[in-house]
């Protein structure tokens, strides 16, 4: 709840949008190794971060991460571009924290208050009389592990920091021409001409021999790696397994029926008419007195003539929804009318007409002329719905009290997965060319991380015991084992003859293409008439004719302060392009509402600039080192 709390407030913005720049935009700093017998990893304003404070940091930030995303593969959080992350982070703090010490940011009082009023959690729990409901913050906190003065001093310490770089953020601002000229090169439009010489086309031209093929096979092995795979077998304790095994007798069924049979039946329903004299409930107390008392003489003519309330509530009522046809709601359940009106009818019989009734709405008089009980279906037509919820209850009470004894199992007997099987009368499951990674489409057990990291552990592996049950999700875990292990392997030059000629060509084919493209290149350069190209087309970002992403950026890098101008595009395993740019285009005028919606762009991205520049700027201030060499 705490996290929902923060997302919600203002203050946060900035904080959010420095955690989620990219690390390899941050330059500047000192990359040097640090030794093992050295603890700093880092140093802001002359005071280190150590190896201990980072770990500490990574351990608190990853746990954040899977509480949030609890099927998170936990390897990407221990991966050294996340430990590094954390440490820019860490350093990110320093040097914010550093900057409210010098610059002597405080948070007043009033900027506290404002910004707790802010939040949709806290703002919640106003009483009537619009204070703060002290018990109930204090719990809102607790559930939390906080007491309201350490948030507070969080809260400060945040706005502080959020003032380091808000400010920034916020002066600023960019101006008409600059965004015509960042926009008109971002969207330049060129007239551009190209011929691309496919590495397919030149397939018929590769020449295969044994050697060669045996000199790729060697020079290429990762080609041809086997990853290693496993059978496996393995049991699924969840809900449905657990429900499986349940046997109902007849009693309970019985039990169940006469205790639920009107709940399963559905709610009942009413119908009533009512006459509305509308007073707000911020109006004042004398408008409200003269509406009540409209709605009092009004009952004591129903009271003298009930016959009349259609006709009183044509020509009376309030409500124009229901008015004109005499005061009538049709029928209604519980959960559909404010509280006041909804009791009242509730606690009336049919025919019968209510006193005045106060609502935020104003007065009512209610007339109650119908009640739809709903049938209640016998013994019989029930069962089957009768089974099935029975039976879900018992399986989520049973699985509850199994768990645990399964967890036990599974390790006490860790040779072999048929005494749980049989104990819990379970199915054993088997699967062949299982791997580490869980295999596309994959589905059930086999496509959960973890269960598969249980599977190739060291222990699995090595000694053949079954894995530790590994929790899939709510009410369901999961054993297994590995019955047969292949370990990674490169495959002989005899398996993958097929494969190899064909990458062998592929490669072959594609130099083939680049020498033509490269040689076709220097040739049009000196005589252009004689070049072959396909028609000309514009192209831009926002206009890539369905050109490979290497020829739209070549068209568009290219030099243009002398045209036409050549440019030869290595398109890798594809082959080659050569293109010609024959001029520059003008930009057609956007529509004022794209062009508003660039103009709010550009202004984020200087905002994001500012900010950055401003940043590395206290980094220099702060004499910022990180030590820790960068993944």
């Amino acid at each position: 709840m705490f996290e929902s709390i923060r997302k919600h407030s203002k203050f946060v913005m900035i904080l959010l949008f420095l955690l989620i720049i990219p690390s390899f935009i941050f330059v500047g700093v000192d990359q040097s190794y640090f030794t093992e017998s050295s603890q700093a990893v880092a140093r802001v304003d002359g005071h280190e971060i150590t190896q201990q404070d980072w770990d500490n940091a990574h351990r608190i930030e990853s746990d954040r991460l899977r509480a949030q995303n609890p099927s998170m593969d936990v390897k990407l959080l221990d991966s050294p571009e996340a430990r590094y992350a954390t440490l820019e982070k860490l350093v990110r703090d320093r040097v914010l924290q550093a900057a409210v010490t010098k610059q002597h940011l405080a948070t007043t009082d009033a900027e506290l208050v404002r910004t707790l009023q802010e939040i949709p959690a806290i703002a919640g729990l106003k009483k009537p009389d619009g204070t703060l409901d002290a018990e109930a913050y204090k719990a809102l906190l607790g559930a939390q592990g906080m007491t309201p003065e350490g948030f507070e001093a969080n809260l400060r310490k945040e706005l502080a920091l959020n003032r380091v770089l808000g400010g920034v953020s916020g002066t600023a601002f960019a101006t008409d021409s600059q965004l015509k000229q960042a926009m008109d090169a971002l969207y330049q439009r060129r007239d551009v001409q190209v011929a691309r010489f496919d590495a397919a086309a030149f397939a018929g031209k590769v020449q295969v021999s044994e050697a060669d093929l045996k000199a790729y096979y060697d020079a290429h092995t990762s080609q041809f790696q086997q990853a290693e795979e496993a059978s496996v077998e393995y049991v699924q304790l969840d809900l449905a397994s657990v429900q499986a095994g349940i046997t109902l007798s007849e009693d309970d069924l019985r039990t169940y029926y006469k205790e639920n049979a009107q709940r399963m039946a559905g709610p009942e329903e009413r119908r009533a008419s009512h006459i509305l004299i509308n007073a707000a409930k911020d109006a004042p107390a004398a408008e409200r007195e003269k509406s009540k008392a409209k709605a009092e003489e009004l009952l004591a003519k129903l009271r003298a003539n009930p016959k009349s309330f259609a006709d009183l509530a044509k020509a009376n009522s309030q409500d124009p929804g229901s008015a004109a046809n005499g005061g009538d709601l049709g029928y209604f359940g519980r959960g559909a009318m404010v509280k006041p009106f909804e009791e009242a009818v509730y606690g009336m019989k049919q025919g019968e007409i209510s006193d005045v009734i106060e609502s935020d709405f104003g007065y009512h008089i209610i007339e109650l002329t119908g009640i739809k009980a709903p049938k209640v279906a016998s013994f019989e037509e029930m069962r089957p719905k009768l089974e099935a919820e029975l039976k879900q209850q018992q399986a989520q009470r049973k699985f509850a009290e199994i768990a645990d004894a399964f967890s036990n199992a599974v390790y006490e007997q860790s040779d072999s997965l048929q005494p749980v099987a049989d104990k819990f009368k379970l199915t054993i499951q088997k699967a062949d060319h299982v791997t580490r990674k869980p295999a596309v489409g994959a589905q059930g057990p086999l496509s959960n991380a973890r269960f598969l990291e249980a599977l190739f552990s060291t222990d699995s592996l090595e000694n053949k015991r079954n894995t530790d049950a590994v929790e899939l999700g709510s009410n369901s875990l999961v054993a297994g084992r590995v019955v047969k292990y292949s370990a990674a392997r490169t495959l002989p030059m005899a398996e993958v003859t097929d494969k190899l000629k064909q990458l062998f060509v592929a490669q072959k084919a594609a130099e083939l293409a680049k020498e033509e493209g490269k040689a076709k290149l220097a040739e049009w350069k000196a005589k252009p008439e004689s070049a072959q190209l396909a028609a000309a087309v514009v192209v831009g970002r926002d206009q890539p004719q369905n050109l490979p992403r290497e020829v739209l950026d070549a068209a568009l890098r290219a030099p243009t302060n002398a045209l036409p101008a050549w440019e030869g595009v290595d398109l890798g395993s594809d082959g080659y392009a050569v293109v010609k740019v024959n001029r520059i285009v003008e930009r057609p005028t956007a529509e004022p509402q794209l062009l508003e919606q660039q103009k709010v762009q550009f202004s984020q991205w200087s905002s994001m600039a500012e900010v950055m520049a401003y940043y590395e700027f206290l980094k220099k201030e702060f004499k910022v080192q990180i030590k820790a060499p960068r993944p």
